[in-house]
Order: structure tokens, then C-alpha cells, then sequence
């Protein structure tokens, strides 16, 4: 159920199917449209011959050809007139259509590229904006992986004001923490013009007296796992364990597993996706991190990026993953 961002030839994915970027006769064309035809072979078109074309806003299914992909779905996306034509409306409608094609022909796993982006003309950062709003509503209700495809990383913008707010906030966090490290290294290399005082080395070491006496009553005092917090919060914020894992875009089985198990070590993007499908603030993210034995990091733009969006309220994952997806960060869930 995950929706993944990644960079790749969409006639390479091995998936149940893959949307073409189609026009409306459904004959072929150029862009990925040209190139589906030609990876899938002459086939494909025979195929959509006896269709009779597709309106825009809708979609048709036919077979693969000799792509790797079982199913190609046609789908037809508006030409940019301006935005005064229900070109985002068309679009929309043109994502839902597929995902209903792909979902009545059993298709677990389906690859899309960024509809009506290239020679149709439609900007790039509205059409992936109307993409990840639909991919995700359906998401939550359906059990699918699907693969927003960006094949030219030239092509992918994220809103300008929001890039810049997000490059100004790692600007000021990342830069500092790198400055911090500079100094913290020049120190210990002996660069520093004045050496520090030293503090007066300790003999031995000598235990807190409020520490146990024993390993056994040590680990006998263990706090709270991951597990047990992740799973205390969705029954404190009254969510399903659905819920909770489809807004993480995390995959039901994984989430199996960290049920089960109650010693679970997710990974740092596992655990922050589960923090923002929670919700939670800042500190409580910071909480939960230190669960799974990590902390956000200023040295870090994937940090960063993620704190933003949690420090400014916005819990949505894919929008999350869109930014760290333009910053070359690796994605959250998944």
C-alpha cells in the first residue's frame, strides 16, 4: 500500500501494470506514450485498434506486449489551456479512473508517470500536487504499492515558496551544525588558538548510586520499547492499526511484525513515518525516536526536512516525501 517516488525508465518497472501518458485516439504518440508503444512492441497497438480512443479524464486497459508489466492502462490527461478548462479536474479524474482499472483487474503493484507534465504542457508542480493528493486518498482505502515515476529529475519541482521555506529552514539548522562539527574537530586536532582547561581525569569510574545493583535488576527496570509506545498512541488517539500504518505509508506486514514483536528496532525512516501519521509534536516525535534509539540530527537534511514539516503541523506523508524526494533524501514509509 505504499506510494514510492522514484527515479526510472516506466518500461523497466516490473509491476502489474503501468499507466501511458496517453492522447485520445489511444494510437501512439510521443513522449512516454511513444516510448510504452515502442518498448511494448506492435502488439500494444493491435491491442488498442478495436478500443475506438478514450476521452480525457478517463482510462482503458489492454495487455503488456513485451513490457515486463502484465497491464498497460491508457490513460488521458488534459493539454494545459491555462488552468480556466477543469484541467485539474481532468486530471484527477484521469489518476481515479486508472487506480479503478488497476483495482478491478486484480493489480497489486502499478507505476505511473507524472500524467499531462510533459508535451500536454500542464505544470510540473501542480500535476505532481493533483498525483500524490489522489494516489494517496485512494491509499488509504485500498492495499496496492503504487510508483509515482519520475524519469528526469530536471523534471520535478516542488512549489517554489514551499522549496524555499523548506531550503531556508536547512539553511539555517544545517549550516550551523556543520559549523558546530567544524569547531568541535578543529578542537580536538589542537587547531584551536586556546587550548580548553582541562577537567581533572576521574581515578575510576564509579556507578550512579541510583543505578541497580545487578544486570539482573538493571534490565529488570527496562522503560517503555518502541512497540509498546507506538501501539499505547494509536489506541490513545482512537485509531485502527490500519489507519495508523496506511498514513505512515508503511506496508501492513511490517507493521505485523513490530505488533508481535515487542523488542521491534524499526528503522529511522520507519519510525518518524509512524510519528507523523500520529501526529505527534515535536517533542513527542523527538520521544518516540529516542524509543527506537535514534534522534533528529541538524547534521542531517533528511532530519531537517522531516522536522519541518512536523514543527509546522503538516502530517501529510506524501507531501513529506515530495520535498525529501527534491532534496535527493531517501523517502519516509515505503
Amino acid at each position: 500500500m505504499p506510494l514510492h517516488i522514484v527515479r526510472n525508465d516506466i518500461t523497466l518497472m516490473k509491476v502489474d501494470a503501468i499507466v501511458n501518458a496517453a492522447n485520445e485516439s489511444l494510437l501512439g504518440g510521443g513522449g512516454v506514450d511513444g516510448a510504452i508503444h515502442r518498448a511494448a512492441g506492435p502488439q500494444l497497438l493491435e491491442e488498442c485498434r478495436p478500443l475506438g480512443g478514450c476521452k480525457t479524464g478517463q482510462a482503458k486497459i489492454t495487455g503488456g506486449g513485451r513490457l515486463p508489466a502484465k497491464y498497460v492502462i491508457h490513460a488521458v490527461g488534459p493539454v494545459w489551456r491555462g488552468g480556466g478548462h477543469g484541467e485539474r479536474e481532468l486530471l484527477a479524474s484521469a489518476y481515479r479512473s486508472s487506480l479503478a482499472l488497476a483495482l478491478a483487474n486484480g493489480c497489486e503493484t502499478l507505476a505511473f508517470p507524472l500524467i499531462s507534465s510533459g508535451i500536454f504542457g500542464f505544470p510540473k508542480d501542480q500535476a505532481l500536487k493533483i498525483a500524490v493528493d489522489v494516489i494517496g486518498d485512494f491509499l488509504l482505502a485500498h492495499d496496492m504499492t503504487v510508483y509515482l515515476v519520475i524519469f528526469d529529475r530536471a523534471a520535478y519541482a516542488i512549489g517554489g515558496k514551499l522549496f524555499a521555506d523548506i531550503a531556508a529552514y536547512i539553511d539555517d539548522r544545517y549550516v550551523a551544525a556543520h559549523t558546530d562539527l567544524y569547531r568541535e574537530r578543529s578542537r580536538v586536532l589542537g587547531l584551536e588558538a586556546a587550548a580548553a582547561p582541562q577537567a581533572p581525569a576521574a581515578s575510576a569510574w564509579e556507578p550512579d548510586v541510583a543505578m541497580p545493583c545487578g544486570l539482573d535488576e538493571a534490565l529488570g527496570r527496562l522503560d517503555e520499547s518502541f512497540s509498546q509506545m507506538l501501539l499505547r498512541k494509536i489506541s490513545e488517539r482512537g485509531m485502527t492499526d490500519a489507519q495508523c500504518y496506511k498514513k505512515a505509508n508503511i506496508d501492513r506486514k511490517l507493521f505485523s511484525k513490530i505488533r508481535s514483536d515487542i523488542h521491534y528496532k524499526p528503522s529511522k525512516p520507519t519510525a518518524m513515518a509512524f510519528a507523523v501519521a500520529l501526529e505527534l509534536p515535536l517533542e513527542e516525535a523527538r520521544e518516540m525516536l529516542e524509543k527506537a534509539g535514534f534522534a533528529f540530527s541538524h547534521a542531517s537534511k533528511f532530519d531537517i526536512i522531516v522536522e519541518y514539516f512536523i514543527a509546522h503541523r503538516n502530517y501529510n506523508i506524501f507531501e513529506i516525501n515530495e520535498a525529501l524526494f527534491a532534496f535527493d533524501q531517501s523517502l519516509l514509509g515505503g
